[in-house]
């Protein structure tokens, strides 16, 4: 089905920006792309409800979809994908939203319902009467918290019933913005910013400002796990946005190189160092070693489902040993190139052991002059801000 631009009869602008940019993620996208994209047209207080609705309805999928099977008889996932999409964002308006008028969350769904399937209007009219905001009995955990069953199974497994019921819980709340002030710099004008435990880390308590890079808390605290220190050579694998390479920057390093396999995504990196496109997991091209090398894996990124909810409705446990190969060539490359006495970080934002504590013990098996310095793990619901893992290799001096 193709969703079109175009506004439809007297659908707002924010309603059917995320129409489409729901719809655009079952298809694949990532929510945070889409709707940057589709909103960049429209006024800011329309792009702020068409955010608040997609990253709602994402959020809490497994409630809004119990919700329509309670109202209608019917599974979600027996209905056609916009008219599921079009309750879910009704539903949600009625349910979550505080000053939504009702008829303009009940009227434009069911004109949504109506021009992609007009046999379903009555039934969108049927559910829709019948929502309240009333507590509702969840049939169970998985749905309270907004989560696949064998996710939350998962997590509970690992780290035990609290810790996996926290971190689906986290899932569910929109995330604090942090950004990051070098020590010694000047904090932005007009912000409104609240000093965290972590040095140069701050809340953002006002709205972002244009330029402005938002740096999650848990990312912050990753870099100094290097220990880089004055004249040290750097080696960024997977630098892009780079909001970790310019915090590695603020050590004055002797040479410090930042590669990404994405072209676009690497030109976000502002040029204070060299930016080379290439693929970690293949041969790589320098003639010399590096004191210090971070590799910011490419993962699932279960720890981040609270910016993006999408990932917990898409992931399967097939995409963990996926990474996991992926992964593990990355950091086999990247050994090749560490100097005697060089630490290598390696770090994703996956809650996953097969991507964090299985790729670590295979390294370590594979190369016996690597040792395994630290280990850290931050978990969301227990540690501030996105669940990350980190890992620091430390290779034996020749002699």
């Amino acid at each position: 089905m193709h969703v079109t631009g175009v506004l439809i009869g007297n659908i707002s602008p924010a309603r059917m920006a995320a129409f489409e940019v729901l719809y655009a993620v079952k298809e694949g996208a990532y929510a945070s792309d889409a709707l940057r994209d589709r909103t960049q047209s429209i006024e800011t207080r329309d792009a702020k409800l068409a955010s608040q609705v997609v990253f709602g309805c994402l959020r809490y999928q497994a409630q809004l979809d119990y919700l329509i099977l309670l109202y209608s008889g019917r599974p979600a996932e027996q209905l056609d994908a916009p008219v599921a999409i079009a309750l879910r964002m009704a539903i949600f308006q009625l349910r979550y939203l505080e000053r939504i008028p009702p008829h303009a969350a009940v009227g434009e769904s069911v004109e949504l319902v109506k021009r992609h399937k007009r046999a379903a209007t009555g039934l969108a009219n049927a559910v829709l009467r019948k929502v309240n905001r009333q507590p509702v009995p969840w049939p169970d955990l998985a749905t309270e918290v907004s989560c696949p069953q064998w996710l939350l199974d998962r997590w509970t497994e690992h780290f035990g019933d609290s810790e996996g019921r926290a971190i689906a819980q986290a899932a569910l709340s929109e995330p604090t913005p942090y950004i990051r002030v070098p020590p010694d710099s000047p904090l932005p004008a007009g912000a409104e910013l609240e000093a965290t435990p972590v040095e140069g880390c701050f809340r953002l308590l006002s709205p972002v400002q244009p330029g402005m890079r938002l740096y999650d808390i848990g990312s912050q605290i990753i870099v100094p796990l290097l220990d880089l220190q004055a004249g040290h050579s750097y080696l960024d694998l997977c630098a892009a946005p780079g909001n970790k390479t310019l915090q590695a920057l603020e050590t004055r390093v002797s040479l410090a190189v930042a590669c990404d396999i994405n072209p676009k995504r690497i030109r976000e990196i502002p040029a204070v160092c060299p930016r080379v496109v290439l693929d970690a997991t293949r041969s790589l091209p320098f003639g010399r070693k590096f004191d210090r090398i971070f590799i910011d894996a490419p993962c699932s990124g279960t720890g981040t489902l609270g910016r993006n909810p999408e990932i917990k409705w898409r992931v399967q446990r097939q995409d963990f040993v996926r990474f996991r190969q992926k992964q593990s060539g990355i950091v086999s490359q990247a050994i090749e190139f560490l100097s005697p006495g060089g630490k290598l970080l390696y770090a994703t934002c996956s809650l996953e052991p097969e991507e964090n504590e299985g790729v670590i013990r295979g390294i370590l098996a594979n190369h016996r002059r690597l040792g395994c310095e630290r280990e850290m793990r931050r978990l969301p619901g227990r540690d501030e801000g996105d669940g990350f893992y980190a890992a620091v290799l430390s290779q034996a001096r020749s002699g």
